[in-house]
């Protein structure tokens, strides 16, 4: 295995779990913002106002995006296994 194909690997495993955390991140940043903007303008400063609804917010993300999610680290599984022959020449 050249040095170009380590780094192709792990250039593509790197975009994977970029795609893969997207979903859940981005909405939980969003709803963060959302919660930290109510609490600035009411004056509400509970700690847990703040983590309940991200949290709700990303399992609820996990829930809509987790088939496409778990599709697109099966493809790319078996895509990393079916080129293990190709990687050893």
């Amino acid at each position: 295995m050249s040095g170009d194909l380590a780094i192709e690997v792990g250039k593509n495993a790197l975009y994977m779990v970029m795609l893969i955390s997207a979903p859940p991140l981005g909405l939980g940043l969003l709803v963060g913002v959302i919660v930290s903007v109510f609490q600035a303008t009411t004056q509400i400063q509970e700690q847990t106002l703040a983590f309940i609804p991200k949290i709700v917010a990303v399992f609820v993300s996990i829930i809509i995006f987790g088939p496409w999610m778990l599709s697109l680290l099966l493809d790319y599984t078996q895509n990393l296994f079916l080129a293990i022959p190709q990687m050893i020449k």
